[in-house]
């Protein structure tokens, strides 16, 4: 007797996502209609997805095996794959009774898709800009000059010469849509696709636009304005939904931009926070002092408080990267120069520091 989750290469008990996982991977290898294909193979698949891709058929299968009510051992009445009923098939989808088969995930491997259409969509385009520092954390406005697919301003994407007239396709007879039957081992498929010739409207040129030769789309170069966010890092991507290319009769497609930021030579950041170091005298780590910081606000002066530690850090609040209304914060790591050479009076103090135990 067959094993339903064997034929899949799953485990007993596996999830009905894993199922279907394995299911789309196994028919579209083994479909009769390509060059590894296996009818028999592709029987066995199939029957053992109508199992265990429904909710019910699977817990009932899990239970008894192949002597639960859905499993076969009548060959009569539309069960052209053994225990595999058809006509069980075709109906539990539209019975409610939580079979979450998709009959497309069958009719997707004979190349059309169950007859579902799709908008036609212009081609998306990908850029790369390159941003400094300061730009990727205040934000900046840029304008880019793109060549590419835009509807065409002669003859608003009609394809048609200004002031003639539109025809009706005789490739679909003004319908739009193009109706196909297809053979497979599982019957005849009435199928519906857009007609390519008209674009889906019904209707083409008398006469064809001279500036786009009738396709109703022009390369051309357009300004666009872009809009780089606060805070923005390093490998983001922007995306401008209906920037890209048009189509005509269609969506345009999408624009995206790549953000590469330059690092800063002493200012680094890590999540909304900014850091840099600031060397000290040793002097000044035991007495305090004051010293000048670059922020990217300006120079900022602070003090620095006596006896502090070499890698301590100091906050400098509202200086770091702005978030909604508000900053984060800019830390100061101190780092205490020791010096490499000592005059003979400095030494002489140091030692009798030393000598006080300091």
């Amino acid at each position: 007797m067959k094993d339903y989750y064997q034929i899949l290469g799953l485990q007993k008990g596996a999830s009905r996502e894993e199922v279907k996982k394995a299911f789309r991977k196994l028919s579209s290898q083994y479909h009769p209609d390509k060059k590894t294909g296996d009818e028999s193979r592709y029987k066995e698949i199939t029957e053992a997805y109508a199992t265990l891709g429904d909710e019910k058929k699977k817990a009932e299968y899990d239970t008894y095996g192949h002597s639960f009510s859905g499993g076969g051992g009548n060959t009569g009445g539309g069960q052209g794959f053994g225990g595999f009923n058809w006509a069980d098939f075709q109906t539990a989808g539209q019975s409610g009774q939580g079979f979450e088969f998709d009959i497309s995930d069958i009719f997707e491997n004979f190349g059309f898709g169950a007859g579902r259409q799709k908008t036609a969509r212009g081609r998306d385009i990908s850029i790369d800009i390159n941003l400094n520092f300061e730009e990727s954390i205040f934000g900046v406005t840029r304008k880019v000059l793109l060549t590419k697919n835009n509807i065409c301003q002669s003859c608003g994407g009609s394809g048609a010469k200004t002031g003639t007239e539109m025809k009706t396709c005789t490739t679909c007879n003004g319908a739009g849509k193009i109706h196909e039957t297809r053979q497979s081992i599982m019957g005849s498929f009435s199928t519906v696709r857009e007609c390519s010739a008209c674009n889906g409207t019904g209707k083409v040129p008398r006469e064809r636009c001279p500036h786009c030769a009738g396709a109703g789309i022009a390369r051309t170069q357009e300004e666009i304005e872009i809009k780089i966010p606060t805070g923005i890092q390093n490998g983001e991507v922007i995306r401008m939904t209906g920037r890209g290319e048009a189509m005509p009769h269609g969506q345009p497609g999408d624009l995206y931009i790549k953000v590469h930021v330059e690092p800063h030579a002493t200012i680094k950041r890590d999540g909304t926070t900014l850091l840099t170091k600031l060397p000290i005298k040793i002097t000044d780590a035991l007495l305090g002092g004051n010293y000048k910081v670059e922020t990217l606000d300006g120079v900022v002066e602070i003090k620095i408080p006596a006896g502090i530690t070499h890698g301590e850090f100091l906050r400098i609040k509202n200086k770091g990267v702005p978030v909604d209304n508000r900053r984060g914060e800019f830390l100061v790591k101190i780092e205490i120069e020791t010096p490499k050479q000592l005059s003979r009076k400095a030494k002489k103090l140091i030692e009798d520091l030393r000598a006080e135990g300091i």
